[in-house]
């Protein structure tokens, strides 16, 4: 038997309706009588059901049928399995097949390997292989510095998981995070022109992924952590950055703390309010949470009060897990105990990074005035963005289909980017709070409204200003490579040969 969600005081917390999403689109190839009404009768069957009708081809016709191919956007497997029985049930319906359009999307895969120069002759077999491959290899030997220039190393990123936190569907190993990884790599390419690798290990020991990983390290120019689970995830990305010099970036943890703080930024600008000046409460204290937590922090939040599930975190609650004690002795400055609702109560920004419906309308209601709500847990968030804005003034999610859509895809990319041109060694906080403070700048003042806080995932200017930030950030900290003269640019080697 199901048991409904709960808010913290154990009442039972709104559940929200998902919208219909292009996630579970379905094509359905169908014929029917060829009467006038055929198309309206298919799209009203659809619209009764709650689908959103996306497109619709008649694909054959004869004297008095005709084969039509209709698109819709469904909320999931039984929605889908509903609107296909509305089209049955029509009068002369024949379905021939439903197709999935995201498992269409993935058959095959969604990466493929090209070679960047042309393998036409012996001449070029001889270049690009055996016996010049060996000079290059020696060249490398010498000064392996070199190997960013004649490799792929350069602009080559890992994206290592180990399937322990696969999105929010939790420890599903590395076969079923291999699709994520792919996707993650696309991502890479598409907005900042990386070719990143998903690499996914067949293990779950913290010392195994460690010693994996280093011993990968030589091909790539940086690690992107990707769905490790809390809290090995924050010894695997410690014992990394100590032992590579390449930067090493756990996405769930600094990607996300990256776009929060800047949509925060904008936010408070919307409501008129400063950071440092705000009573701020948090629900999730593991790995993004903390993330997010440490850079709001270092960006001048200064009344910052944690809950997770057993309430609010503080440094006399008993039985306090030793992964808190850092919380603990590093907020909630004015000693709030209890739980999540009760530290609500007069707060101007609720940041969420924890589970769903565990809020409603009501519980926003008691926070202050021109209040903050960022509902993150997806897909469903903390509480129904719906009912949050009757309350709160600005109001975000992790969902595409709201405004303010808190997105990994507005960071990573430029992080990367910039940490690749700049030859970086490591990831700073400094780093973060640029790449912050730049993301939250592609708003303009004029642009910058509270249905518009942070830019879209497609905005021409995320990545290259981001990049440019966390470029800089690398250059000031000392943490970018020194690139000689002779090793920045033009002819690779003299005629002579290298040395």
């Amino acid at each position: 038997m199901s048991t409904a969600p709960t808010s913290p005081s154990g009442a039972p917390a709104a559940a929200h309706t998902p919208a219909a999403s292009v996630s579970y689109s379905i094509t359905i190839r169908l014929e029917l009588p060829a009467r006038p009404t055929a198309v309206s009768e298919l799209t009203h069957a659809i619209e009764v059901t709650g689908g959103v009708v996306t497109a619709l081809d008649v694909t054959a016709s004869g004297a008095d049928r005709v084969r039509v191919d209709v698109t819709c956007a469904t909320r999931g497997g039984d929605h889908a399995t509903s609107v296909v029985d509305a089209l049955r049930a029509l009068e002369g319906v024949d379905i021939e097949r439903v197709s999935d359009r995201t498992f269409l999307v993935h058959l095959g895969g969604k990466l493929s390997i090209e070679s960047k120069v042309p393998i036409r002759n012996r001449d070029d077999l001889s270049l690009i292989y055996t016996p010049g491959v060996g000079r290059v290899c020696e060249a490398i030997a010498e000064n392996p510095e070199d190997a960013r220039r004649l490799t792929i190393k350069r602009n080559t990123v890992a994206v290592v998981t180990d399937g322990s936190a696969v999105l929010g569907l939790g420890n599903l190993g590395p076969l079923a995070a291999l699709p994520v990884m792919e996707g993650k790599a696309a991502l890479f390419k598409r907005f900042a022109d990386i070719d990143a690798f998903p690499i996914c290990l067949d293990t779950q020991d913290t010392d195994e992924i460690v010693k994996t990983v280093i011993h990968l390290a030589p091909v790539f120019a940086g690690i992107n952590l990707e769905d490790i689970s809390a809290p090995r995830c924050f010894e695997i990305e410690a014992r990394l950055r100590e032992a590579l010099d390449i930067p090493v970036f756990h996405d769930d943890q600094h990607g996300t703390a990256i776009v929060t703080l800047a949509a925060l930024t904008n936010a408070l600008k919307v409501v008129g309010k400063r950071l440092e000046d705000v009573r701020l409460v948090m629900s999730g204290a593991g790995a993004a949470g903390t993330a997010v937590l440490k850079l709001l922090l270092a960006a001048g939040a200064q009344d910052v009060v944690v809950s997770d599930v057993e309430g609010v975190v503080h440094a006399d609650r008993p039985g306090l897990a030793e992964s808190l004690r850092w919380t603990a002795e590093n907020t909630n400055p004015r000693g709030v105990t209890g739980t999540l609702r009760d530290a609500l109560k007069g707060a101007e920004v609720f940041v969420g990074l924890s589970a769903p419906n565990i809020l409603d309308g009501d519980d926003i209601a008691t926070m202050a005035e021109e209040a903050v709500v960022f509902a993150l847990a997806n897909p469903v968030p903390e509480v129904d963005p719906v009912a949050a804005s009757r309350h709160a003034a600005v109001v975000a999610t992790g969902r595409s289909d709201f405004a303010n859509q808190i997105n990994n895809v507005l960071a990573f990319p430029g992080v990367f980017r910039g940490l690749l041109d700049a030859q970086s060694r490591t990831v700073t906080t400094d780093l973060l709070l640029a790449a912050a403070t730049a993301l939250a700048d592609v708003v303009a003042d004029d642009e910058r409204n509270a249905a518009y806080i942070v830019p879209s995932v497609f905005h021409p200017d995320v990545t290259k200003v981001v990049a440019a930030a966390v470029e800089r950030a690398a250059r000031s900290a000392g943490t970018a490579r020194h690139v000689h003269p002779h090793h920045a640019g033009g002819p690779t080697h003299d005629i002579g040969g290298h040395g």
